[in-house]
C-alpha cells in the first residue's frame, strides 16, 4: 500500500508540474485556462512557469494527512489542473477531493461555504447539509445559521484542509467562512492547512476601511474593500492581528504558491460563485457590488453578471443600455424581476486596478427618487456610514478617495507583515 501511495504522488505531481496554462483575455471563465505568469527568470526568452497553486503542491502536504482524520473546506473551486487538451483548449481539473480519495487519504466530512459545495446557489440563500452523490461524503453548510463548525461536526477529525478561490473583495464572504473556520480550529485544537490560491484582484488596495462597528458576514475585518492579499495572507493577519474571539489564534499552516506575486495575472479556472462567471465581472465586481446595497440591479438574471447595472428609476436620457432581468440558475429571484432597466454595459471596459465610484455616484444622481436609492445593506457593504454621505452630499469621486487615504496607508502597513509573495 505505501509503495502504491508513493507511486501515485509521484505521478500526480508530474503531472500538475508538466501541465502548463497559458492567457485567455476575458473569456468565460468556463473556457479558461489559467493565466501564466509574466515575470520571466534572468533569461528573458525563457518560458514564463506556470503557477503552482498550494492544492497541487500535494507533496508538501500530503505527509501531512497521513493516518489522519481529515475534514475539508472546500466547494466547485477546489480543483487541481491535470492535463490539457490543446487541441480542444478544453482543461481537465481533477477535485481536491478526489484526488486526496484517489491517494487513500481519509476524508471524514466536507464543510461548504456560501453557493454550496457545488456552487450553484443563490447569494444569500439557505444551503442545506446533505451528502455528495459523487463520493458520498457527508457535507456541512456553512452558511446561513450554522457558519462556524460545531464540536460535534469536528470530534473525529485531527487536520482541516482550506482550499477556496478568493476574488480579493471584504464583502466576498469566503474570508468570513475562513474566519469561523479557523476560530473552530483554535476553539477545538485542530489544526488547519491553508491551501493557497492566487487573487485576481491581488494588484492593488482600494476602498474604505470597516469600521468594527458595522462588521457583519459581509465585512468582518478592519480592512478595505480590496485587501490585495491572498487567502494564506489573509489568514496568517486574522491570526497575527488576533481577529478570533478572544484573541485566540489556530494552529496555523500555509501551502504557499509559487512562480506568484501580487502583479501576476490570473484567469480563474473555475468560476468562483454563479454570478462571477469570467474575468471581467471579477475585476469589475468590487465596484458594482455596491449596487447591491441599492435600487440598481447589478447584472443578476443576465449572462453579464457584474457587467452591466441598470434600474428601472434611471434616466433613460442618460442611460441608454437597456436589458431585462430573467430568473436563472444563481439568481432566481433577482432585482427588477421581469422589469426594463435602463443602465451600463461594461463588458468591454479596460481592467481596473481601483474601485470606480463614478457610475455609483453618475446613477445616484439620475435617478427618479434619491430617498429610495439606498438601503440597509448599503453601509453593510461600505464597512462605514461614511460613503453613502458623501455621495447624498455631492462630493466628487476624487474627494471620496482622498478621504481613505490616511487609513489604506495604516492597513498598508499592517499587510506587509503578512505578506508572502
Amino acid at each position: 500500500m505505501i509503495n502504491r501511495l508513493f507511486k501515485n504522488t509521484f505521478l500526480f505531481v508530474l503531472i500538475t508540474i508538466v501541465s502548463c496554462g497559458r492567457s485567455t483575455g476575458q473569456n468565460e471563465i468556463s473556457n479558461q485556462k489559467p493565466q501564466i505568469s509574466t515575470q520571466s527568470d534572468s533569461i528573458s526568452s525563457e518560458v514564463p512557469k506556470r503557477i503552482l497553486i498550494g492544492a497541487e503542491r500535494i507533496e508538501e502536504y500530503l505527509p501531512l494527512l497521513k493516518n489522519k482524520r481529515i475534514g475539508i473546506i472546500g466547494n466547485q473551486t477546489s480543483v487541481i489542473l491535470n492535463s490539457t487538451d490543446s487541441s480542444s483548449e478544453e482543461k481537465k481539473h481533477t477535485h481536491l477531493v478526489d484526488s486526496l480519495l484517489a491517494l487513500e487519504v481519509d476524508i471524514v466530512r466536507v464543510f461548504a461555504p456560501e453557493h454550496g459545495f457545488r456552487g450553484t446557489a443563490d447569494a444569500g440563500e439557505t444551503v442545506k447539509d446533505g451528502k455528495d452523490p459523487q463520493t458520498g461524503l457527508p457535507i456541512i453548510s456553512l452558511y446561513g445559521d450554522n457558519k462556524k463548525p460545531k464540536p460535534e461536526q469536528l470530534k473525529d477529525i485531527d487536520i482541516l484542509v482550506f482550499d477556496l478561490q478568493d476574488v480579493g473583495a471584504r464583502f466576498y464572504t469566503y474570508i468570513s467562512s475562513l474566519h469561523y473556520v479557523m476560530e473552530a480550529s483554535a476553539e477545538n485544537k485542530i489544526p488547519l492547512i491553508v491551501l493557497d490560491r492566487p487573487n485576481p484582484n491581488g494588484h492593488y488596495v482600494d476602498g474604505p476601511v470597516l469600521n468594527p462597528k458595522h462588521q457583519s458576514f459581509v465585512g468582518m475585518h478592519p480592512v478595505p474593500v480590496v485587501h490585495g492579499m491572498t487567502m494564506g495572507e489573509y489568514a496568517r493577519m486574522i491570526n497575527g492581528e488576533k481577529w478570533l474571539k478572544s484573541g485566540m489564534q489556530c494552529d496555523l499552516e500555509v501551502i504557499k504558491l509559487t512562480n506568484y506575486d501580487h502583479k501576476t495575472s490570473y484567469s480563474l479556472p473555475v468560476k468562483p460563485s454563479p454570478n462571477l462567471p469570467n474575468d471581467q465581472a471579477i475585476n469589475l465586481y468590487p465596484s458594482l457590488c455596491f449596487f447591491e446595497g441599492t435600487n440598481v440591479n447589478a447584472g443578476r438574471g443576465t449572462k453579464t453578471q457584474f457587467q452591466v447595472f441598470g434600474s428601472p428609476f434611471l434616466n433613460k436620457a442618460v442611460f441608454d443600455y437597456t436589458y431585462t432581468p430573467q430568473s436563472m440558475e444563481g439568481a432566481k429571484n433577482p432585482k427588477h424581476l421581469g422589469k426594463l432597466c435602463y443602465g451600463r454595459y461594461l463588458k468591454n471596459y479596460p481592467k481596473t486596478d481601483r474601485i470606480n465610484l463614478s457610475w455609483l455616484i453618475e446613477a445616484y444622481n439620475n435617478t427618479s427618487d434619491k430617498s429610495q436609492f439606498f438601503n440597509s445593506f448599503f453601509t453593510k457593504l461600505a464597512g462605514e456610514t461614511v460613503l453613502q454621505k458623501q455621495i447624498e452630499n455631492g462630493l466628487s469621486e476624487e474627494e471620496i478617495r482622498e478621504s481613505w487615504q490616511k487609513n489604506l496607508e495604516k492597513f498598508k502597513t499592517v499587510r506587509a507583515e503578512y505578506l508572502l509573495y
